[in-house]
């Protein structure tokens, strides 16, 4: 197993810590712990719940051949946030059938998440090189792209983009793409009743709980919160927030360090954002620059997927 680290474990203890203490904690680190690891696999695996987009990924995967036809030789497929690579595998199976070479290079924070993608893959005999980076950093983001040179099969599926700040990282994404790539990203359609529902539930509270259980804080030690906000930067974009509020003084154990909390202090948790099908259209092609070429809406209309060039 290849694995490249751009970003180290000491790196992300350290930046775990410096987390804890400012009482946030983004995205990356709820990946991190195996125990995370392993419940966001389960939560993934979950049909009612991802079903819908793992058909719209079959869709993909049969015309993977017709949307790589302009490339010659190897087809690198480089995935951002890849997690266990379920998704990216349909497609790279897809491409094997049809006769073509593939190279994958899947990028992700977490060692675990990583290491399962990098096993799944090399077990299926594709050339396979993991790149462990922080893909909310423009750098790591360029870093991983240049694994291989174009053209090359981008990815960012399961509502990745939408962890950060998706103004922001579809243009990271944009930069790091040349004529001739592809990208193949999707969105979470925003849906009044069920939007907030389908995170505020015992399944998702078990993923997000896991982080905090690696630390030494369990579920009885305080209450999670889940909001819905509009971000008032464009019409269509929602913001589903999440925190963690103390309900007695709790202690933490980040790489050997306690970390105090008071009874009534909270820790913001990660966030996602959810589109209607035009802010998402517009996120891609207005403030990402993209065209897109083709659409996928999976049959729970939960989701849209967008195939684009630069």
């Amino acid at each position: 197993m290849k694995v490249e680290v751009v970003l180290t474990e000491a790196d992300i203890a350290q930046e775990f810590a410096e987390a804890m203490e400012a009482r946030d904690l983004p995205e990356k680190f709820f990946y991190w712990f195996p125990r995370s690891a392993a419940e966001w696999a389960a939560l993934t695996a979950d049909a009612g719940l991802y079903g819908g987009l793992t058909e719209s990924w079959k869709d993909i995967a049969r015309g993977a051949p017709q949307l790589t036809r302009h490339f010659k030789g190897r087809v690198p497929v480089i995935s951002f946030g890849a997690g266990d690579g379920t998704r990216d595998r349909m497609l790279l199976d897809a491409l094997k059938d049809a006769g073509r070479e593939c190279q994958y290079f899947p990028v992700d924070a977490s060692q675990t998440m990583l290491e399962m993608a990098c096993a799944a893959a090399d077990d299926n005999d594709i050339d396979t090189v993991g790149i462990k980076a922080d893909i909310s950093s423009p750098v790591h983001l360029v870093y991983a792209a240049d694994a291989a040179e174009p053209p090359r099969l981008f990815i960012m599926s399961g509502n990745t983009m939408a962890s950060f700040d998706p103004l922001a990282e579809i243009r990271y994404v944009a930069q790091s793409m040349k004529p001739e790539d592809r990208l193949i990203i999707d969105g979470e359609i925003y849906d009044e009743q069920k939007s907030l529902a389908r995170r505020d539930n015992p399944s998702v509270r078990g993923f997000v709980s896991a982080l905090l259980a690696s630390v030494g804080i369990e579920d009885g030690d305080g209450e999670f919160r889940f909001n819905h906000k509009r971000d008032d930067r464009h019409e269509g974009l929602h913001l589903i927030t999440r925190s963690f509020r103390a309900e007695r003084d709790l202690s933490a154990t980040v790489g050997g360090q306690e970390i105090q909390l008071q009874r009534g202090e909270r820790i913001g948790l990660n966030f996602q954002y959810v589109y209607t099908p035009e802010a998402f259209r517009w996120l891609v092609t207005e403030q990402g620059g993209l065209e897109i070429l083709r659409e996928y809406c999976s049959p729970d209309v939960r989701f849209l997927t967008a195939v684009c060039k630069k």
